[in-house]
C-alpha cells in the first residue's frame, strides 16, 4: 500500500491538473487497471475531477502501443463529433498528456499512468436492468461504429494478439484436451464433443474476412453495458469508455459480445441450465438499436453475419472457460471447484439455444436491415 501511494504521488506530480489537487481515491469496479478519481479545486469554480489510471503491466505489455491506439481513436472521434455538432469534451474520452508531453507517465517502478477528464453527469451501470438501458447501449456502440467507419483500422496495434481468433482458441483447446494434464477430460466429454462438432464454425467469420467479405473495422472488443457512460437524466449513452481493447477486428464480434452478455437473464456461471436461454426479444431490441446508428456504415454482408457474431462470441467464451478448466484454472479466477466448467456449460447452452432459434435471429436482422 505504501509503495502504491508513493507512485500515485509521483503520478499526481507528473500531470498539470490546472488547479490544486485536494484528493485522489480508488474508483470504479474494474479488475485490470488501478483507477483513481482525482479531485481538484479551481479558484471560484466547482470541483473538477479526473480519472487517473495505472495501466496493468500483466494485461498490457506495450503501453506505448496501447496509448497510440487510444489517442488515435479518441482524437478522431472528437473531430467527427464536432463535425456532427456534438460536444467532444463529453462524448469522447480525452487523453491529458503529462507535463513531459509524452502520451503517458512512467513512474520510478516502471508503472505507466494515463489521465482523462471525468465525464460529469453520467452513470455507469453494471448490468442491463431494463430493455431501455440495453437499447441505449446498442445505440451507443452503433454510433461508435458509425463515427469510426472511415478510420484506417489496419493502422491500429493488436494489443492482445489473437484476442478473437476463434481458430487459435480452438487450437489451444485441442492442445489442452490432448495433454489432459490433470485428467479432467473424462468428466467433460460431452462439452469437448460440443466444441468438436462445431469446429467448422470457428472458421466462418475468419474465412469471410480472408476472402474480403467482412472488412476490418475499429472494434472495441468489450461491449458490455458498463463500458458506456449514460446521461443521468436521459438514460442515453454519452461516451464509450475502456478503450484498452480497441483493435482491428470484425464488427460482428462487438455486436455478438453485447448479445452474449445482455440478451439473457442468467448469471455467467448459472448451474441450473434450464434457466439459461437466449432472450430473442432482447436480441431484437439490441439489433434495432445498434442498426439504427451503425446500419448505414456497415456492408450488407456484415449485417447478414450479425447472428454469427452472437454465436461465435458465445462459443469462443465457452471454449476459453473449458480450456482453462482442462489446464487447471490458470487464467480465470474461480470461486469454487469446477467453476470454469459451470461457466462453459452456460455458454454452450446459450449457443445451442441460438442454433435452435437461428431462423428467428436471421429474420430479426433482415427486418431491421430494411428499416
Amino acid at each position: 500500500m505504501e509503495q502504491l501511494q508513493a507512485v500515485l504521488n509521483e503520478a499526481l506530480e507528473a500531470f498539470d491538473f490546472g488547479a490544486p489537487v485536494v484528493g485522489a481515491i480508488r474508483f470504479g469496479q474494474g479488475h485490470i487497471n488501478d483507477t483513481f478519481v482525482v479531485h481538484t479545486q479551481p479558484e471560484d469554480l466547482c470541483c473538477r475531477r479526473f480519472i487517473l489510471q495505472r495501466m496493468s503491466p500483466a494485461a498490457f505489455k506495450r503501453p506505448d502501443q496501447l496509448m497510440e491506439n487510444i489517442i488515435g481513436v479518441t482524437d478522431y472521434l472528437g473531430r467527427e463529433i464536432e463535425k456532427s455538432g456534438g460536444d467532444r469534451t463529453r462524448e469522447a474520452l480525452q487523453v491529458v498528456r503529462p507535463r513531459s508531453g509524452e502520451p503517458y507517465f512512467t513512474d520510478s517502478q516502471g508503472g505507466a499512468w494515463r489521465l482523462y477528464p471525468f465525464v460529469e453527469r453520467t452513470v455507469c451501470y453494471q448490468s442491463a436492468e431494463t430493455p431501455e438501458l440495453f437499447a441505449a447501449s446498442g445505440r451507443a456502440f452503433g454510433r461508435f461504429q458509425k463515427l469510426l467507419r472511415d478510420y484506417p483500422a489496419d493502422t491500429l496495434y493488436e494489443t492482445i494478439p489473437n484476442f478473437h481468433n476463434t481458430e487459435d482458441r480452438l487450437a489451444k483447446f485441442k492442445a489442452a484436451v490432448s495433454a489432459d494434464k490433470l485428467g479432467r477430460a473424462a468428466e467433460c466429454r460431452s462439452e469437448i464433443q460440443f466444441v468438436l462438432d462445431r469446429e467448422a464454425d470457428c472458421s466462418v467469420a475468419l474465412s469471410a474476412m480472408r476472402e474480403g467479405r467482412l472488412p476490418l473495422r475499429v472494434t472495441h472488443n468489450d461491449t458490455k453495458l458498463n463500458n458506456v457512460l449514460m446521461d443521468e437524466k436521459t438514460g442515453e449513452g454519452v461516451c464509450i469508455i475502456d478503450l484498452d481493447t480497441v483493435m482491428p477486428g470484425l464488427v460482428i464480434y462487438d455486436f455478438g459480445d453485447s448479445i452474449r452478455f445482455g440478451a439473457n437473464h442468467c448469471a455467467e456461471d448459472e448451474t441450473d441450465l434450464t434457466k439459461v436461454n437466449l432472450d430473442v426479444e432482447l436480441f431484437a431490441i439490441y439489433t434495432d438499436a445498434f442498426l439504427s446508428q451503425a446500419g448505414d456504415a456497415l456492408t450488407d454482408e456484415e449485417i447478414a453475419y450479425l447472428p454469427w457474431g452472437a454465436k461465435l462470441m458465445t462459443l469462443e467464451c465457452g471454449i476459453r472457460f473449458l480450456t482453462d478448466y482442462l489446464v487447471g484454472d490458470e487464467y480465470f479466477h474461480i470461486a469454487r471447484e469446477k467453476h470454469n466448467l459451470d461457466r462453459c456449460r452456460t455458454q454452450f447452452k446459450l449457443v445451442a439455444d441460438m442454433e435452435e432459434r437461428w431462423a428467428e435471429l436471421e429474420a430479426i436482422v433482415a427486418k431491421y436491415r430494411k428499416g
